[in-house]
């Protein structure tokens, strides 16, 4: 019987096992780097390893750490939780020749596997080869890892070249394996899985399929079990496919078989010899513990002949602390607070006070609803969305709700290409108009109704930023013998620091206020209190290019320097920073006249990387220098 586990992983992958784990009574071991030394997954685990430094390759990327950590701490068995290390076969051996207990598959398995290329070859299908105009568009990805790392779309082939060696970097810097290779990539498909389940006497379970189309970057935002709209003759193609993939890996453990679906055709794409993000989707349709099961295979107990039967439709959100309006740049900050309703299931690996930083995934939680129907269950989780407290750095929440209420998807048509076409539509600001008015009166703090005035005082002026989106808003109020008084047909019915009650047009609306330092929080709208008077020092010359995101700079375009010609639209700077790499191109045609970003700076949001003069600038200060 297995008593101690290590997690070879962080966040919300090792919070989400050590439940299962206390459940059970089994002592948790956690790993840590430097950035991570008082996150919520060691502060939950009954022991926990420090790993020196802060980037994944000095950290959890180092198998040899990682073994000595669990012999360390005394424990018996090592889980691989949902990345890093968990399709490594050389890390399963090491685990294993240490006389630890691997919860997952025989490396044999992952060896067969998790190279995408070998497991094409291995279910009989050849990656591309010299790419043609003809085969475009293609997919350049990498044979390790997964999460959408090591991705790029190609349209042109002229771009093949670059794309490729791009993909290869990142892959190489998330792995530590630059192999890559090409795919079709097939416009308009959906991204239906597999979730497959193996123990050691042979007997395979084949738990339903997963729909995990709406994608950002290539990885995944919103899942749902089972998959909507799936013809008979797909559904049993990939459910045989899966099991053949378990069977002819000797496959033991938990893992996903994951394709590429347009209308009857169904393309396989890899197998993820491991327990999927999405994971909890199949859980709450079979009522199973997923993780409890890895435990009791890797225990050497059998599974019941028959899985259970599935009920009910289950739909997961991934909350991001992103930007979705700004590419999806990755935030950071303190998470002030992060609440949802009761009715919904919330895996985290963030508590309250927590801060995000740079060196890892941006995802601060799943949040998954199940519900006898997927129309019930979608509504479930948008509604909880809607009401959840997410008081911190912008995320990915609003572009979650109004995604799961778009006819679209709400109809069970989307793929892969649903951001691509909806993005903009998604994003555009709705605030709420009277957002700025309850912020306003609730920080009126020491007002009293019903104080007495001979002479009517004048109105009290407040102006607030909405965020991302940057609008700013000028509120006017007054202090009257019968209370406060707002612009508009507004009658303000009570207000504190917490709440504030607006009677707009004959209806009562309520508005729940949390403040922190200059931001407050409005219901859903997060709004920043502006000074009255600008600070000069934050004043950016014309042509200013500033870090979209906090990050490092990990390159600067070749012979890049003060005085050098740059054209619009030109890559100058790369920055890194959660998993994703964005680039910061030229805004014009014109000259570089500073240049602030060197490799290996550490950046924050809104930091002066570089200056481009706009090329009429340029010639206007000569000419009138010459004057």
């Amino acid at each position: 019987m297995i008593s101690s586990v290590l997690v070879a992983n962080r966040g919300e992958i090792a919070c989400r096992v050590f439940r299962t784990c206390r459940e059970l009574g089994i002592r948790t071991v956690a790993l840590h780097s430097d950035p991570d030394a008082g996150a919520l997954h060691v502060r939950e685990a009954d022991l926990a390893v420090r790993l020196p430094g802060a980037t994944p390759a000095e950290t959890y990327l180092r198998a040899d750490l990682v073994v000595k950590a669990a012999l360390d701490a005394g424990a018996d068995a090592v889980h691989p939780g949902y990345g890093f290390l968990s399709e490594n076969a050389a890390f399963a051996r090491a685990v294993t020749d240490a006389g630890l207990v691997w919860i997952g598959p025989p490396p044999e398995a992952i060896e067969a596997m998790a190279s995408k290329t070998r497991a094409k070859q291995l279910m009989g299908i050849a990656p591309l080869g010299e790419v043609t105009e003809s085969d475009l568009p293609v997919l350049v990805k990498a044979a390790a890892g997964g999460g959408g790392r090591g991705m790029r779309v190609v349209r042109e082939l002229a771009d093949l070249g670059a794309e490729w060696e791009a993909a290869r970097a990142e892959a190489l810097s998330a792995f530590g394996d630059g192999e890559v290779f090409v795919e079709p990539y097939l416009e308009g498909g959906r991204h239906v899985e597999v979730q497959v389940l193996g123990d050691t006497h042979g007997t395979v379970w084949v738990l339903g399929t997963r729909d995990c189309s709406l994608q950002r970057r290539h990885q995944k935002v919103i899942e749902e079990a089972p998959a909507p709209g799936l013809t008979a003759e797909v559904d049993a193609r990939v459910r045989e496919w899966a099991e053949k993939a378990v069977r002819a890996t000797g496959y033991v453990g938990a893992g996903t078989v994951e394709f590429l679906v347009a209308g009857d055709t169904a393309h396989f794409l890899e197998m993820n010899t491991r327990l999927q993000v999405e994971h909890p989707v199949t859980e709450a349709v079979f009522g199973i513990d997923l993780v409890a099961l890895q435990l009791r295979i890797a225990e050497g107990e059998a599974l019941d002949e028959e899985p259970p039967g599935p009920r009910g439709h289950a739909v997961e959100a991934r909350l991001y602390a992103e930007d979705p309006a700004a590419g999806f740049a990755p935030q950071t900050g303190t998470l002030h607070r992060l609440a949802v309703p009761e009715g919904v299931r919330l895996d985290t690996g963030y508590a309250d006070g927590d801060t995000i930083g740079v060196h890892y995934d941006a995802m601060l939680a799943k949040v998954v609803a199940y519900a006898p129907t997927r129309a019930a269950a979608v509504r479930a989780l948008a509604g909880a969305l809607e009401r959840a407290e997410v008081h911190g750095p912008v995320t990915n929440r609003d572009l979650l709700v109004r995604s799961l209420s778009h006819p679209e998807y709400a109809d069970g048509r989307m793929d892969t290409g649903f951001y691509d076409r909806y993005l903009a539509e998604l994003t555009t600001p709705e605030p709420d108009p009277y957002a700025p008015l309850a912020a306003a009166l609730a920080g009126a703090r020491g007002h009293r109704f019903g104080g007495f005035r001979n002479v009517p005082s004048q109105p009290q002026v407040r102006s607030y930023r909405s965020e991302p989106d940057g609008t700013e808003h000028e509120v006017r109020y007054r202090h009257t013998r019968t209370g406060l008084e707002a612009d508009g047909d507004v009658r303000v019915v009570h207000a504190s620091p917490r709440l504030v009650v607006l009677e707009v047009a004959g209806v009562r609306r309520k508005f729940t206020v949390a403040t922190y330092g200059d931001r407050v929080y409005v219901n859903g709208t997060a709004l920043t209190a502006l000074p009255r008077f600008t600070d000069p020092s934050e004043q950016r010359a014309p042509g200013s290019l500033l870090a979209p995101m906090p990050g490092t700079v990990v390159r600067v375009a070749e012979g890049l320097a003060e005085g050098a010609a740059v054209t619009a639209g030109q890559p100058l700077i790369w920055l890194e920073a959660m998993k994703m790499e964005h680039r910061i191109s030229s805004p014009a045609s014109g000259t570089l006249t500073a240049l602030h970003a060197a490799v290996g700076h550490q950046v924050e949001v809104g930091s002066l990387l570089a200056v481009v003069v706009k090329a009429v600038e340029v010639e206007e200060a000569v000419e009138e220098t010459s004057a």
